[in-house]
């Protein structure tokens, strides 16, 4: 069965850095574009990154842009997103996923705190 298993989260001061990763098994990994996506307290869900299946096409939203980088080694079934300058808006669940729009895992807290 699909299985994605995000690690990294934490809780970091305004400024930090995390590194989340995805472990993916029970599909081919290589074979799907991959998103990461967020759910603030109290909010929708909300995309933040793509990466193409072979990882050249990357996409991110603009409160992210220059911030954040998604990343994918294929060999490995993993999925990055190196988060740099955290902002304390930046606190929320984040999601590895197959899908923009719905989340298929657990996730990882992020928070982002002094």
């Amino acid at each position: 069965q699909v299985q994605l298993v995000e690690s990294g989260g934490g809780l970091v001061q305004p400024g930090g850095s995390l590194r989340l990763s995805c472990a993916a098994s029970g599909f081919t990994f290589s074979s799907y574009s991959m998103y990461w996506v967020r759910q603030a307290p109290g909010k929708g869900l909300e995309w933040i990154s793509t990466i193409d299946t072979g990882g050249s096409g990357r996409y991110y939203t603009e409160s992210v842009k220059g911030r954040f980088t998604i990343s994918r080694d294929n060999a490995k079934n993993t999925l990055y997103l190196q988060m740099n300058s955290l902002k304390p808006e930046d606190t929320a669940l984040y999601y590895c996923t197959r899908h923009r729009k719905t989340t298929e895992s657990e996730g990882t807290q992020v928070t982002v705190s002094s």
